[in-house]
């Protein structure tokens, strides 16, 4: 029961994070036809798991209730994957084959180059 609610505050903050930071972006970016707010919450998104990973696996950081809370809740209910699949598909569905290509090969590649400098940037113990 512990976890269960430790997932639910999680996926509380990580999802009203992403609401305002998403609506924020969406606001300065109303004009564009590539899915800024998505695309750069996901990339936060990764940045911040890769972080957060590197301290779990550099310096055994977190305790496994913090895991559940931090892994499965803030960043879980932060990050916007089926999102991400949706405005694909609308994108593909307008026939916006070039724009819907980027968006999926620059959140795949950049996302993981995000989540790699992020888990990069906890030193090693030794």
């Amino acid at each position: 029961m512990k976890s269960i609610l430790l997932v639910a505050l999680g996926g509380a903050l990580g999802s009203v994070t992403r609401f305002k930071l998403s609506g924020w972006i969406l606001h300065n970016s109303i004009n564009w036809r590539f899915p800024l707010s998505t695309f750069m919450v996901n990339m936060i998104g990764c940045l911040v798991i890769g972080l957060l990973a590197g301290l779990a696996a550099k310096d055994n950081f977190f305790s496994e209730s913090a895991r559940v809370f931090l892994f499965t809740g803030i960043v879980g209910g932060f990050t916007t994957f089926s999102a991400f699949e949706l405005d694909a598909f609308f994108l593909l569905k307008k026939g916006d084959v070039l724009v819907a290509g980027s968006y999926l090969m620059l959140s795949i590649f950049i996302g993981l180059l995000a989540l790699w400098v992020g888990f990069s940037l906890i030193p090693n113990k030794s």
